[in-house]
């Protein structure tokens, strides 16, 4: 199973989600089973580390995102991946329409994908303060777990 996680600019929901992710991931049964990254729609932060807000948040919570890098959603993602879990709805609607044609990945609200019960949005936290990431890191830690209990099915693990 390859997961590849979106959000706007792949420097604060993204990048969290894909270290929470891979931490459980790699704590698990699914260990070596599943690939895992992130990626942004837009290309403003590209090469940049995760925002130091996002990577003193994660560090509270003993999760180092401090060596990812932004990068921006690829084509070739669209073969390369299985799922491409969205942020939000914007980055939804983008995914879906940057879609190449014969594409092989479907594309899903994170939350919703993983079961967490809410509107299906992680809100960007990026104009806000500690509480605001405090809150994603919430959210995508109940999506972390949601995520690897559907994994665990598909695998039958």
């Amino acid at each position: 199973m390859r997961l590849l996680v979106v959000c706007l600019g792949n420097i604060c929901r993204s990048p969290v989600a894909e270290g929470v992710l891979r931490a459980r991931i790699a704590a698990s049964t699914l260990a070596g089973r599943v690939e895992l990254d992130s990626a942004g729609t837009g290309d403003w932060h590209v090469g940049q580390p995760p925002d130091r807000r996002a990577i003193a948040n994660a560090a509270e919570h003993g999760i180092d995102i401090s060596g990812l890098r932004a990068r921006q959603l690829a084509a070739a993602d669209y073969q390369r991946f299985d799922w491409l879990l969205c942020a939000d709805h914007a980055n939804l609607r983008d995914v879906e329409a940057r879609a190449p044609r014969g594409s092989h990945a479907r594309a899903a609200l994170l939350l919703d994908w993983a079961g967490v019960d809410g509107d299906g949005e992680v809100p960007d936290p990026y104009t806000g303060g500690p509480a605001q990431f405090e809150h994603v890191f919430q959210l995508l830690d109940r999506a972390a777990d949601g995520a690897i209990a559907r994994l665990r099915r598909e695998y039958r693990l």
